[in-house]
């Protein structure tokens, strides 16, 4: 109905706040099962929350959790470029 070259609305959400706000900050808390607990410290519209059994899992799941919160779908994860800049910090590419 769009036509092709519709993209979702999140995507300029999620680019904006990149551009105004900076990188997401994360911190870890490991549970005494080993998984990680990571939460958002410094996003302007609440908390972003997920969890990995390891370190390769949570990359994954932060920038899921990333887009989710600007309601974009992880098909468009490519596009979106979420990617992570430091030990803890996540920004738009």
């Amino acid at each position: 109905m769009l036509g092709k070259d519709a993209v979702p609305s999140g995507l300029s959400e999620l680019n904006r706040y990149f551009r105004t706000y900076g990188p997401i900050s994360f911190r870890n808390e490991i549970q005494e099962d080993g998984s990680i607990i990571t939460i958002s410290e410094n996003f302007r519209y609440g908390s972003i929350v997920t969890s990995a059994k390891d370190q390769i899992e949570l990359e994954k799941n932060v920038k899921d959790a990333i887009l989710t919160a600007f309601e974009v779908p992880s098909s468009y994860a490519k596009e979106a470029g979420v990617h992570r800049v430091s030990e803890q910090e996540y920004a738009f590419a």
